[in-house]
């Protein structure tokens, strides 16, 4: 079978299951091909980036919209005509309905053919009912966080982050300490004919890497010569201000690229506790730090919750720097997690609160006297951040606040991000 047909009937199969459970997408992923896998996630994330904008672009094409696969099918299809240039119309509805008859069977395909040759006879007429549609339907979001972002931002910074979110995510990679420098890495790149380019906003730390290569066989990948991260990850990696010597807990770890950086700038002396409470997660964390040669070595992986854990379930005194990369709402990252904008709710601001103030107050515990914690998130959202460390810091009056860092998109081409550190 075509592989324009297989990776889509990858993707209806992905996007179904997600309008069913809500799933992680990533996490869908696993079992893809690789030579496939780069295709069926720009299919899959354009799709649930955009996926009210295409509802809206569909709903005057049938009365009533279909369940299942089939509404998959529509989204994925109408997601290629209007979001997908690179994508030709005629090759996109083919694929897509080929994609769909494996998937649900003949008598599925009949209706998304005409629903899908409707809209590309009108595609002028339903870019201009996008056009003229408010921002939240335009650029596809929820009306709750636009509403927030305009009362904070203003309108035209509101919107100029929705249409951040709506960007395809670069891949980036940073230099690591001890490692080679920019220059050296695009020389080494430019040998294995990949035209990368410095980071506009970070050009002395990152490098942005073609959409679509492959970043695990690009040169110095296995030998650890620098790591696959935003460039806003640094930022509080930077606050942590790690020296060799101390002792460093990782709270909430998984991956482990803020863990790379933490455990090359100890230069051997000191030792990090790399912690994560997913125990399916801390395989990719081991990988990481095993790459770079600090797993065994200053860094030990441990399996344990940031909200309850004490110094000796992890063992030794208390620590010198910990790193709280909390669990968060994600608004800052909506560009590379694709269905996180869908999760949004007070309810669950205020659930993440809750458990953002937990882990805070556990890590004070054990953080040693003149020590720092730098507290993380990816999000926009003033409760999880200035008024989050406003909260704290007036019930522990033995931290003080000592600086802080926020990005908000499209600032410096990066992702969002806030990071406080507090001392004690």
């Amino acid at each position: 079978m075509d592989d324009g047909v297989l990776a889509r009937i990858d993707a209806i199969n992905f996007i179904w299951r997600w309008m069913e459970t809500q799933e992680f997408p990533d996490r869908m992923m696993v079992g893809v091909p690789p030579f496939r896998r780069g295709f069926v996630m720009d299919l899959v994330y354009t799709t649930l980036r955009n996926a009210r904008a295409l509802d809206f672009a569909l709903e005057p094409f049938f009365r009533q919209p279909p369940q299942g696969a089939s509404m998959a099918a529509l989204m994925l299809g109408a997601c290629q005509l209007l979001k997908m240039p690179d994508v030709a119309d005629h090759a996109a509805i083919h694929a897509t309905v080929e994609a769909l008859r494996e998937v649900a069977g003949e008598h599925q395909t009949g209706f998304a053919n005409a629903v899908l040759r409707s809209m590309q006879r009108d595609l002028d007429g339903v870019r201009r009912r996008l056009v003229d549609a408010p921002l939240a339907i335009r650029e596809s979001h929820l009306d709750e966080q636009v509403d927030r972002w305009e009362a904070r931002y203003g309108k035209e910074r509101a919107a100029a982050i929705c249409e951040w979110d709506n960007l395809t995510a670069s891949v980036t990679v940073l230099t690591v300490p001890r490692g080679p420098s920019v220059p050296e890495l695009l020389s080494s790149f430019e040998g294995a004919s990949v035209k990368a380019a410095a980071h506009p906003g970070a050009p002395d730390d990152a490098i942005v890497v073609p959409h679509g290569s492959h970043v695990e066989e690009l040169p110095g990948f296995s030998k650890g010569a620098f790591s696959i991260q935003d460039p806003a990850t640094l930022e509080a990696v930077k606050l942590l201000d790690v020296k060799p010597g101390m002792r460093v807990l990782d709270a909430c770890a998984a991956p482990g690229g803020k863990s790379v950086q933490i455990g090359l700038r100890l230069d051997g002396r000191g030792e990090l506790i790399s912690m994560d409470c997913w125990r399916d997660r801390l395989p990719a964390l081991e990988d990481n730090l095993g790459r770079f040669g600090l797993l065994g070595g200053v860094a030990k992986v441990f399996l344990g919750d940031a909200r309850e854990v004490y110094l000796g379930n992890i063992g030794g005194p208390a620590f010198d720097r910990i790193l709280l990369d909390v669990p968060c709402s994600n608004t800052g990252v909506q560009r590379r997690r694709a269905d996180a904008r869908w999760r949004f709710s007070s309810e669950r601001l205020a659930a993440l609160n809750e458990t953002q103030f937990r882990i805070l107050q556990n890590a004070s515990r054990l953080l040693a006297d003149g020590g720092r914690i730098v507290y993380s998130t990816c999000s926009l959202e003033e409760e999880e951040n200035e008024a989050m460390i406003g909260a704290f810091i007036e019930r522990n009056p033995q931290l003080r606040l000592v600086d802080t860092v926020s990005l908000v998109p499209p600032d410096r081409e990066m992702d969002g991000a806030f990071a406080a550190a507090l001392e004690k």
